[in-house]
């Protein structure tokens, strides 16, 4: 797949991508084509583009708006990115998500207070940390709260807005 010269532009549209958003391609050598075609369509069709590169000067990086070259050296098991390449962009990976979440104001404090309800380990953590907010002593009540609001965000901001 990493030589299909359309497939990440296809995926790319079937993910509804339009000017609003910012593409970021990763590629350990700088030049995979997979990568490499889909900034050139983002750039042809006006979205921004960035990109995670662990070689300088690369060609990948010159299609893109916002390079960032990671020079990790060569791997010490020659063809194996994931050692260094793959843990250096996986951390740069890191660090824009958290980055995003923070602007879109999902996360407060080093709280993710915006989170999905997906399992009970986050359900737990939840109404843990909305009982600590709200100062909730009832462990029932603030899960009770946290399913009819759906976020910690929500259920404070309802219950900030009720106390007004």
């Amino acid at each position: 797949m990493e030589d299909d010269l359309n497939e990440a532009w296809d995926r790319l549209n079937a993910a509804n991508i339009s000017e609003k958003d910012i593409v970021v391609g990763i590629s350990a050598s700088g030049s995979t084509p997979f990568v490499l075609e889909g900034l050139k369509q983002c750039r042809a069709h006006h979205i921004a583009t960035g990109c995670i590169v662990s070689n300088p000067d690369s060609i990948i990086a010159g299609q893109a708006d916002y390079p960032v070259e990671v020079l990790t050296g060569p791997e010490f098991v020659t063809g194996s990115t994931r050692m260094k390449c793959g843990t250096a962009q996986k951390m740069l990976l890191d660090m824009i998500s958290t980055t995003v979440m923070i602007q879109l104001g999902r996360i407060e404090g080093n709280n993710m207070i915006n989170v999905k309800l997906i399992n009970d380990k986050i359900m737990d953590r939840g109404v843990k940390m909305l009982m600590k907010k709200a100062e909730i002593d009832n462990y029932n009540e603030a899960k009770s709260l946290l399913l009819q609001y759906g976020t910690v965000k929500n259920a404070m901001e309802k219950l900030v807005k009720n106390h007004d």
